[in-house]
């Protein structure tokens, strides 16, 4: 019987004894354990907070002793250039850090519309060290799982703004849309487009901001008609530059804000017979290789991509060690990379 006492107590209370705190069933108190996303968020409250006062030890725990060689990175897809240069930044970082790198194509989203949760179970399973998330949307709930199990992690150009706290590395994306914005106004161009993302992400408003920005420093209004969202979904820019070509003034110019949206734009002026940059001038965003390879060759913004993946790296080593960054958002800075697809308007 004593033994019995002292081994219970050693433990920390069970789950029927948090439950019975919260005055919720058990099954109820396992869903919040396990980062469940079917619980109401007063429930989830009671819950947790039954849980921090127990002390109760939440099990699969991180523990970096497990597996200190090694983390992981989430992204949506492996088949992009943009990944491949997340990869490559932190792929040299880890190197230099001695760690590896488990890498998980794990953020897509099931059929009932919810963000799949069984990267969460394979990474306690395995015992990283701490988690990259690029591009990532997490859920509340996910956030709160990875509090719950204490794992460090940082995010590489979130989508939405991350909750308070939340260590955060990307781009100088304002400057980056003043500066694409700027270098079309200096070729003489006043009739300047925007196709940008969705209308929530980060990314998207701050380069709409700047694009805004540059031309109210020039003196010229923003024009709703030229404003355009597009997803950074190739075909729906298309769609939207053929609609700007069909205004009774359309643009001499489009900042499109990703180089994959502005392939996009490009399909649209050759269809209509018209030419880059003779018709139409067009600058993208990010610098990836297709960039590079298009016809003419797309001036861009660059971001740097593989500095952020591994600065976000280093982030979560320190973060690893216990040791907290001062500043949770890092930015790090853009510039232009001027190529062909840029002149002054004709006439």
């Amino acid at each position: 019987m004593g033994r019995t006492a002292r081994a219970s107590a050693t433990a920390g209370p069970t789950l029927a004894v948090v439950a019975r705190e919260a005055g919720v069933s058990v099954p109820t108190a396992s869903k919040v354990v396990n980062g469940r996303e079917d619980v109401a968020p007063e429930t989830r409250r009671r819950v947790t907070e039954a849980l921090d006062r127990l002390g109760y030890v939440r099990r699969p725990r991180f523990d970096a002793a497990r597996a200190p060689g090694m983390v992981d990175l989430v992204v949506h897809a492996l088949d992009s250039s943009w990944t491949g240069a997340v990869l490559q930044g932190v792929e040299q970082a880890a190197h230099d850090a001695g760690l590896d790198v488990v890498v998980s194509a794990a953020l897509g989203r099931s059929r009932a519309g919810r963000p799949e949760r069984g990267w969460l179970d394979k990474l306690t399973a395995r015992g990283s060290a701490g988690v990259l998330f690029n591009l990532a949307e997490l859920t509340e709930s996910q956030y709160a799982w990875l509090e719950q199990h204490r794992i460090p992690f940082v995010m590489i150009d979130p989508v939405l703004e991350p909750p308070p706290g939340v260590v955060s590395v990307g781009a100088a994306n304002w400057q980056g849309g003043v500066t694409a914005t700027e270098h079309l106004l200096s070729l003489g161009h006043e009739r300047i487009a925007v196709i940008t993302g969705r209308r929530r992400t980060m990314c998207s408003g701050a380069r709409l901001a700047g694009y805004r920005s540059a031309l109210a420093s020039a003196g010229l209004p923003h024009r709703p008609e030229y404003i355009r969202h597009a997803g950074f979904d190739e075909a729906v820019a298309r769609r939207h530059m053929r609609e700007l070509l069909d205004l009774p003034e359309p643009p001499t110019a489009v900042f499109v804000c990703s180089d994959r949206m502005a392939l996009g734009v490009y399909d649209a002026v050759a269809e209509r017979g018209l030419r880059v940059p003779d018709d139409l001038s067009v600058v993208g965003f990010d610098d990836l290789p297709e960039a590079r390879w298009a016809a003419p060759a797309l001036t861009t913004v660059r971001q740097p991509l593989s500095e952020m993946a591994a600065t976000a790296l280093r982030l979560l080593v320190r973060m690893m060690d216990g040791d907290r960054p001062e500043s949770t958002r890092t930015e790090l800075s853009t510039r232009l990379v001027p190529r062909d697809s840029t002149a002054p308007p004709r006439g």
